[in-house]
């Protein structure tokens, strides 16, 4: 029989394999800007599409319910699996943006069929504990979304043999998901049909509130996956000394990285303190690191070192306590679909952030840019702690808040 910190281990895995195929474009981006000549906009939508393909995939899964009414482990595997098939396919025929963009897009839907069936699976084993499962889990998902960046810093010898790993390892998450993983014992049996609950996030006052936090996250959080890579490559350039491409790639890898610690150890104290607590202080640490950052640029390597680990712990530290409230909120026969449609709007926000970057950018330069993504954690914060203040607060952490 299956143990629920064993499912936990392999499941883990699974969404780290899986999740290579997430940045595996972003982090060949200076290789493939060189060969076909992309602009800022087509940098951007390189990153963009995927998020775009993911939201097309959530919402269409939310209203649907799929992760409700068909297997979650199927939908992981079949989801993986193509996944691998439409990002394989970019560095094996593809030869400018023209098609690897809908291919991204392609990829980014797959991908919504991995990440939110994961979740749902976790819940299905943990009541006690589940924001420290849930924190593992996306720390799992963090520090395979950096690995293409490690992968492409170690001297890949061309950008698509990085590719080609990415779809590999999410092969090998196909086959995990559909032999050895399997839901728990707190799972609930199939709901009927109802794709209006797709939009019980925002009817439901703390739930409402609940996402209103987790959108202040998300604004955050993909923008600066998606910059801090070039952030750190052009201060690194500014400064000299070595190879500033492979410094920065680990540095990046690093930085994104320690997001897994920070969602492993924020599972730990939001279950002791609070998921109210635990999110506020998180979104705090990774709001004066969008203030202070830029004011670093061009400074000497070990200090930006230092604030991009900081604030790769801390952006991504608080992810899981955002399902993990809506899990304890919701309808747990419904959670997977208010977990798909958390998801969903979030990353349509994200693509806001990512491609004001670089316009940013272009008028303020490295310096002042990461200022405007300020806001999305502070205003997270204020609807953290307005949950807090709500009789139905004591649903979350077992009463911790």
């Amino acid at each position: 029989m299956s143990r629920p910190w064993t499912v936990l281990i392999l499941l883990s895995l699974a969404v780290f394999l899986a999740y290579s195929l997430w940045l595996s474009a972003s982090a060949v981006l200076p290789a493939l800007t060189r060969e076909w000549d992309l602009s800022d906009g087509g940098r951007a939508w390189m990153t963009m599409a995927v998020q775009l393909g993911f939201v097309a995939g959530a919402l269409g899964s939310a209203f649907l319910n799929l992760p409700d009414i068909v297997s979650a482990r199927a939908l992981f595997a079949v989801s993986a699996l193509g996944g691998a098939v439409v990002n394989g396919a970019i560095p094996l025929w593809v030869e400018g943006p023209a098609a690897a963009i809908p291919l991204r897009f392609l990829t980014g839907m797959f991908l919504a069929g991995v990440y939110p069936p994961g979740l749902k699976i976790m819940a299905t084993w943990f009541v006690r504990g589940r924001g420290t499962a849930l924190g593992i889990l996306v720390g799992a998902l963090t520090v395979g979304s950096a690995l293409p960046h490690l992968l492409n810093a170690l001297g890949a010898p061309d950008w698509r043999r990085t590719m080609w790993t990415a779809s590999a390892l999410s092969v090998l998450a196909a086959a995990l998901a559909a032999t050895v993983i399997r839901e728990g014992p707190y799972a609930v049996a199939s709901p009927p049909f109802q794709w209006r609950y797709a939009f019980r996030l925002w009817r439901d006052p703390a739930l409402r509130l609940a996402n209103f936090g987790y959108l202040g996250h998300m604004w955050e959080l993909y923008a600066v996956w998606a910059w801090l890579p070039l952030f750190l490559l052009e201060s690194f350039r500014i400064t000299g000394g070595g190879d500033p491409r492979s410094g920065a790639g680990v540095a990046a890898f690093a930085a994104i990285g320690a997001g897994g610690l920070g969602c492993a150890a924020a599972g730990v104290i939001a279950d002791r303190y609070g998921r109210t607590l635990t999110t506020v202080l998180s979104m705090t640490v990774s709001g004066a690191c969008c203030l202070g950052a830029g004011l670093l640029f061009g400074a000497a390597p070990p200090l930006v070192w230092t604030v991009a680990l900081a604030w790769g712990f801390a952006v991504v530290a608080d992810s899981a306590q955002f399902s993990t409230s809506v899990t304890e909120l919701g309808d747990p026969a419904y959670r997977g679909t208010l977990l798909t449609a958390q998801v969903a709007v979030g990353f349509l926000l994200t693509l806001v952030s990512i491609r004001l970057m670089p316009v940013l950018v272009g008028w303020v330069g490295w310096r002042y840019a990461f200022v405007a993504i300020a806001p999305g954690p502070a205003l997270g914060c204020l609807a953290m702690w307005r949950l807090r203040a709500r009789p139905e607060a004591v649903q979350l952490a077992g009463g911790m808040r």
